[in-house]
């Protein structure tokens, strides 16, 4: 594979608008770590924050580095990647986040980014520029992903009620409340280990495009592995609050022990697609979570017309991207 001739002041401001978008991600996803720990009142919003974004970073200890890999070498094929089509991908994906920020719609940061890398490099190359394999695997998970998190919320709910069913309320709260800031804990570290190797893998398709590193590295520089996980830690710590009324809240209402479950069955997803190298949405996993241990206690706990809205922003998410990220390739191939 030929390098290109990228000028170290384009190599540099790509890296950081990489970093940007990972530290937007962590300020758009931290309410999926923290809205069911908020709002079932267990910690202060605050507190919740530096909790998320410590596990964030404390990932980089615990979750491999397959999902940068899948990212990095499995999206698109490695020949079309140039400056322009990073350059694209990159905007599309944050002018999408900040759109469903405003609004307040949890839509994935993670399908954005996919969305922005097919966008620029269909632009650019056509239809033939997709890898097939790694695409597959994460539209396939667009459904798999909030479905398993539904079951093993309700799962988790179900089996919780039965072990607890002659516990007053009162214990049953005191219990939770404790045992929900180790599950919050577990799904910060999920969200970090698969989120922030997302913008590591782009890091690390664009540095191997320019010839500073080679294709068959088994892993990205020491550098890219903890500046990713550094700045998506630093996006949570600031926090996307119009986001986490509505996942806390207009879903179904939480109790501790209904936030325990939800933040437990995401957790066991989100580990689960690391281990895989699935680069999966976070935001996809604890709706379906929470969803699941809503409709566990009754079908009408849960505000379906709410989740509806939701899911159309997931079914949007790729394509608004990705057209996005087209027109930002192009703007991209006339400015730089």
């Amino acid at each position: 594979m030929e390098s290109l001739h990228i000028s170290i002041y384009v190599l540099g401001m790509l890296v950081l608008l990489a970093l940007v978008f990972d530290f937007m991600n962590g300020f758009h996803d931290s309410a999926n770590a923290i809205a069911t720990v908020v709002s079932t009142g267990v910690l202060k919003p605050q507190s919740a924050v530096a909790m998320a974004a410590f596990f964030n970073f404390i990932a980089i200890f615990v979750v491999s580095m397959k999902v940068a890999q899948t990212i990095g070498k499995g999206t698109i094929d490695p020949h079309v990647v140039d400056h322009y089509v990073i350059f694209g991908a990159l905007v599309g994906a944050i002018v999408w986040n900040v759109i469903t920020w405003y609004y307040g719609i949890p839509s994935s940061s993670s399908h954005a980014l996919i969305g922005g890398l097919v966008g620029a490099a269909v632009a650019k190359s056509g239809t033939g520029a997709l890898i097939a394999g790694g695409l597959i695997k994460t539209v396939v998970f667009i459904v798999v992903a909030p479905l398993l998190g539904f079951i093993l919320g309700s799962t988790i709910m179900l089996l919780v009620s039965w072990i607890f069913v002659k516990s007053t309320p009162r214990k049953v709260d005191v219990w939770f409340r404790r045992l929900q800031l180790a599950s919050a804990a577990g799904y910060s570290l999920g969200h970090g280990g698969n989120d922030a190797q997302k913008t590591m893998g782009i890091i690390w398709m664009l540095l191997i495009a320019a010839g500073y590193t080679a294709p068959t590295d088994p892993l990205p520089p020491t550098w890219v592995i903890i500046s990713c996980y550094a700045a998506i830690s630093f996006g949570t710590l600031f926090g996307g609050w119009r986001i986490v009324k509505t996942m806390g809240q207009k879903i179904t209402k939480l109790k501790p022990v209904g936030g325990f479950c939800a933040e437990t069955g995401g957790a066991f997803t989100l580990l689960m697609a690391s281990f895989w190298g699935i680069p999966v949405s976070t935001t996809h996993t604890i709706t379906g979570a929470i969803v699941g241990v809503g409709a566990s206690q009754k079908a009408s706990a849960v505000r379906w017309g709410v989740a509806g809205n939701i899911v159309w922003a997931w079914v949007f998410t790729i394509p608004a991207s990705a057209f996005m990220a087209a027109v930002a390739w192009w703007i991209g191939t006339k400015i730089m």
